[in-house]
């Protein structure tokens, strides 16, 4: 079976987006080919409401060329999950986030996981979508590494302030796994594991196979009702490329 997945991350950083795309292919099956990309509009990182709502479009029109394309299903590796009920709204294949496939995938591993996202001020947005995941229960507390996003592959610290932030929010919250909160962190995932001794989740690897099996399981978004394909309108000024959904 030949499987197409479409890893869309949401900001315009190139070297993240290298980074995602590595993290993606690493857990493809044999057959499913790995597409990964930025927009050619949007932040160059993502650390407030204000990036991620302008993200938005973005996101949307890599994923409307991806259904022009034949792509399969979709990742958003952003921990914000930006745009992802419009993805759904424009995809024929099943859309994944990676706050909610890390978030997820946690909830299987222990009874309790922790998230460390990079900035203090995500803090907010990750208890958010734990609530809306329904996870709240599991989710034992929100940490951050105070580092910027587009600094964690430039500080050579990174792999050392990270370990030491997860290993303190483990200690705070009695957690039994950590949930990465930036994909950025994808590529720390392994050496990460290894060194607190507890699952640590990188949710560019689990949305990757989340979309894969509900593509193998012949699953899709459903479309009868509020994920159907949005009413055509007409869109003005910088909007005015999105006049005609597919």
């Amino acid at each position: 079976m030949t499987v197409r997945i479409k890893v869309v991350n949401p900001n315009t950083s190139a070297a993240m987006t290298r980074n995602i795309h590595g993290a993606a292919r690493a857990v493809a099956a044999p057959g499913t080919t790995i597409e990964a990309t930025s927009p050619a509009m949007g932040p160059a990182s993502i650390e407030s409401h204000y990036d991620e709502a302008l993200s938005v479009p973005g996101v949307l029109t890599e994923i409307a060329a991806g259904e022009r394309s034949g792509v399969d299903g979709y990742v958003l590796a952003c921990f914000g999950d930006p745009g992802l009920d419009a993805a759904r709204e424009l995809a024929t294949g099943p859309v994944v986030g990676i706050a909610e496939a890390a978030m997820r995938t946690a909830t299987y591993l222990g009874r309790t996981f922790t998230v460390v996202t990079t900035l203090a001020r995500t803090r907010g947005r990750a208890w958010d979508l734990a609530e809306r995941y329904g996870v709240t229960k599991f989710c034992a507390g929100v940490h951050d590494v105070d580092i910027p996003v587009l600094e964690l592959d430039q500080d050579p610290d990174t792999l050392r302030k990270l370990t030491e932030a997860c290993a303190s929010a483990i200690a705070a919250d009695d957690a039994d796994a950590v949930v990465l909160g930036c994909a950025g962190m994808a590529d720390l995932c392994a050496d990460l594991t290894k060194a607190l001794g507890v699952p640590v989740i990188d949710g560019v690897r689990a949305a990757t196979l989340q979309v894969q099996s509900l593509i193998t399981m012949a699953l899709a978004t459903d479309k009868r009702g509020e994920y159907a394909k949005p009413p055509a309108k007409a869109y003005s000024g910088l909007l005015s490329t999105f006049t005609s959904p597919l």
